[in-house]
């Protein structure tokens, strides 16, 4: 998961102030985790533990309350009695890199996707979104080409991933849709050389920086394997305590 975390943290800094470049510092005293290494944490806690989605993110969302969260995320989590929102925003793609670790049919991870999405983010774009970046992340891990993963996303999933970083980067926007910022994401990993380079890319492109980040940091990390030790530490030393045990508990048992 540290991938993933990886481009939240780096990608925060940016986030609604687009470099559109990917010469940049990786970080700074600023950079920080976000929502999105706060529900990737739960999510792999619900793995680990065997406990309902919902009821970890919830749990966990409410114990980090001022992580950036969206607000119709920020209602659902106050709310009792937990429902859907019918989002189709990236949230359900941000948290999702531990399912596609965890599982080893590519239906299980399509399953387990769907229901990590479905508590809050129900509409068809929020769970495709969710599945299409957890089966790059299984596919990836199990040792398939990008031209195997780029193929089976456009065809599953109907993304256009045909475009380039450099083509989509002078026109890009901020998008917090799915639609809009996990194909994005794919490419920018599609593209790259390192995990390091996949990173940069997608934050290059001047979007949801922390989340496109994440995404792309998740996939690369399962394609290439071994995170530079100078990312990892980096990253590590702005994590609780309770984070890192989490993460160190999947990764001993669900890693390489």
């Amino acid at each position: 998961m540290i991938g993933a975390i990886a481009g939240d943290v780096i990608g925060s800094v940016f986030e609604r102030r687009p470099i559109k470049t990917t010469d940049f510092p990786l970080f700074s005293p600023h950079s920080r985790f976000t929502d999105d290494t706060v529900l990737t944490v739960a999510v792999a806690y619900a793995i680990l533990n065997g406990i309902d989605y919902g009821e970890a993110i919830q749990d966990f969302g409410r114990r980090y309350p001022n992580a950036g969260y969206g607000g119709s995320f920020f209602n659902w989590l106050l709310v009792e009695e937990r429902r859907p929102y019918n989002s189709w925003g990236n949230g359900s793609a941000m948290r999702v890199s531990p399912v596609g670790w965890a599982f080893d049919s590519l239906d299980a991870v399509l399953a387990e996707a769907e229901k990590s999405a479905a508590v809050t983010h129900n509409h068809p774009e929020g769970i495709m979104g969710a599945q299409a970046t957890a089966v790059a992340i299984h596919l990836a891990r199990k040792g398939h080409s990008k031209t195997d993963i780029k193929a089976e996303i456009s065809r599953r999933f109907g993304y256009d991933l045909e475009r380039t970083v450099d083509g989509i980067r002078p026109f890009y926007h901020f998008d917090v849709s799915c639609q809009g910022s996990v194909p994005e994401s794919i490419i920018a990993f599609l593209e790259s050389d390192s995990v390091e380079d996949a990173i940069r890319k997608a934050v290059s492109l001047g979007g949801d920086t922390d989340t496109m980040g994440c995404i792309a940091g998740g996939i690369a990390e399962a394609f290439y394997g071994q995170i530079p030790p100078k990312i990892t530490s980096e990253v590590r030393r702005r994590l609780p305590d309770e984070f890192l045990t989490i993460i160190d508990t999947f990764q001993s048992t669900f890693g390489r």
